[in-house]
């Protein structure tokens, strides 16, 4: 089980199996503005437990970045998260929230993005502490893919798919009129 773990999963990634590849993931260009996102979480069997869309929006001072989100949810909660992100010159990643237990920690390799952190669900969702492990791809057309995987005692409970999409700001300004 512990080979299988390693070597032909999720889990046998690692940030550098993405060095020299292309494009390169800038956070500072890749996670400005605003963004788009729409995605699914799978549970534990593998089926959708929840659809989702998302409104996020990036500004970076330097290397320290701040990246809001507003998540809708098919349940019709909303979610509000704001990260707060470092990144050094190495490509190290550190990365904090309000719901996030202690410092998470990653990294940025060529088209790659790992993150890893420990995140408290709300006193809805059980109020549990998860590890979580955040996987991003930059695609050619600036298009982001999102795989996540939450574990509970090493013992994987969901799942989360996504796509990211920068809005042009002449989009943005139009759905800002629009949801005046």
């Amino acid at each position: 089980m512990a080979i299988r773990s390693r070597y032909a999963s999720f889990g046998a990634q690692s940030p550098a199996d993405y060095a020299g590849l292309g494009p390169q993931f800038d956070l500072r260009t890749h996670l400005s503005g605003p963004i788009q996102c729409e995605g699914v979480i799978f549970g534990p069997m593998g089926r959708v437990a929840s659809r989702f869309v998302a409104d996020m929006e990036g500004t970076w001072e330097g290397n320290i970045g701040t990246l809001s989100e507003v998540f809708r949810y098919d349940s019709g909660t909303v979610q509000h998260r704001a990260w707060t992100l470092a990144l050094a010159n190495t490509g190290d990643i550190t990365a904090t929230a309000a719901d996030v237990v202690g410092l998470g920690s990653g990294r940025v390799e060529g088209p790659g993005v790992m993150l890893r952190y420990r995140i408290r669900l709300t006193p809805e969702a059980g109020g549990h502490i998860l590890d979580v492990t955040d996987w991003m791809y930059l695609m050619e057309n600036g298009t982001i893919i999102n795989r996540s995987q939450f574990r509970k005692f090493g013992i994987k409970v969901a799942e989360l798919v996504a796509t990211m999409r920068r809005v042009p700001a002449a989009d943005h300004g139009r759905e800002l009129a629009a949801a005046e």
